[in-house]
């Protein structure tokens, strides 16, 4: 099962590097591969997942041009994001479980496009997170009809519990931007917080912001320390966000005992 849902995970990637580097140059997802550089059609057999940059030893067979370590890197880490999901949500392999693994496997692959389009090109791609969204809408709705139970606290329907979430992070993030005239942050960075607080729900959502910060000063101040960066210098904060919401849902799934020691 491992090894199904790793092998998965990077076909699944080798499709997100196309949708990233597509999305930036407003080409359609549907057409064959070709070198960025030579615009050459990419052969299958140069277009397996990881094997072939390996193979290849990062160079493109027509002009010899380097192959950027994206396409192996984020094909790696969706394939182990992949696994992960598998180890930690599909437990007795229930209908709900199956759920909640389709969503996750859905959602986390555009977290990854956007933190990596954002890192690339300081901008959240929008038509990645409405899809998102309208996804975590569509599953936390079906999921809340199968577990309902009558005279349940509202708290634990997921959809309430994720509206609330999304609502204090919207607000919270569009005050920075709002009175910092963008300065601080993004309006690109209050939708992805808006669709973070909607699938981490009101009780992870404080604690994958906190998360998001943290990491955030971290590469922040070594930037500056080593003159990478002044304070005045402008980095991604998409790349945070998607870290902590991810670290969180699967740290405290994975580990429930964390939840109750964090609050």
């Amino acid at each position: 099962m491992i090894i199904i849902f790793f092998l998965f995970g990077l076909i699944i990637g080798s499709f997100l590097n196309v949708v990233i580097c597509r999305l930036n140059l407003a080409e359609s997802f549907l057409g064959r591969s070709h070198c960025p550089k030579c615009q050459k059609p990419i052969r299958w057999y140069d277009n397996i997942p990881l094997l072939s940059f390996l193979l290849l030893k990062a160079q493109c067979r027509d002009c010899q041009k380097k192959i950027s370590w994206q396409y192996p890197l984020v094909e790696l880490a969706t394939g182990i994001i992949f696994v992960a999901v598998a180890g930690v949500f599909l437990g007795a392999g229930s209908l709900t479980n199956w759920l909640e693994v389709i969503f996750y496997l859905g959602f986390f692959s555009a977290l990854l496009v956007i933190f990596v389009f954002d890192l690339k090109h300081l901008e959240i791609p929008m038509p990645v997170l409405w899809l998102a969204l309208a996804w975590t809408v569509i599953f936390w709705l079906i999921l809340d009809g199968l577990n309902f139970i009558p005279g349940q606290e509202i708290f634990s329907s997921r959809i309430f519990s994720g509206n609330l979430g999304g609502l204090l992070a919207f607000i919270f993030f569009f005050a920075l931007s709002f009175g910092s005239k963008e300065k601080w942050m993004g309006v690109g960075d209050v939708y992805l917080a808006l669709l973070i607080g909607l699938a981490l729900g009101w009780s992870r959502i404080l604690p994958a912001l906190m998360l998001a910060f943290l990491l955030g000063s971290i590469v922040g101040i070594s930037l500056v320390i080593a003159k990478k960066k002044t304070l005045k210098s402008q980095i991604p904060f998409g790349p945070f966000l998607v870290s902590g919401a991810v670290i969180i849902i699967l740290a405290f799934e994975f580990f429930p005992a964390l939840s109750n020691w964090f609050f």
